[in-house]
């Protein structure tokens, strides 16, 4: 019982301690270049499209909430008369 248990400490060690480092090239130098360039573009657009849809989705559902809120508050103000 102890062998086994003591074999799967040994590979779980390994698997843990040798892992292959990877070699990352360093973007931040870019992107601050990105961000800083004053070409009149809002910095929460700057990002590319991802951020023009990120943003143009939270715009969309942030007026559908406020829309169904009034709406929710107008019908809940003026019940229907029976």
């Amino acid at each position: 019982m102890f062998r086994y248990l003591n074999a799967f400490q040994q590979v779980a060690r390994r698997t843990i301690s040798s892992t292959a480092l990877r070699r990352v090239e360093n973007k931040v130098p870019e992107k601050q270049k990105l961000f800083q360039e004053d070409n009149g573009v809002p910095i929460h657009l700057k990002g590319g499209t991802s951020d023009a849809v990120l943003y143009r989705v939270t715009m969309i559902l942030t007026v559908m909430g406020a829309g169904y809120a009034l709406y929710e508050l107008v019908r809940v103000a003026f019940p229907d008369k029976k």
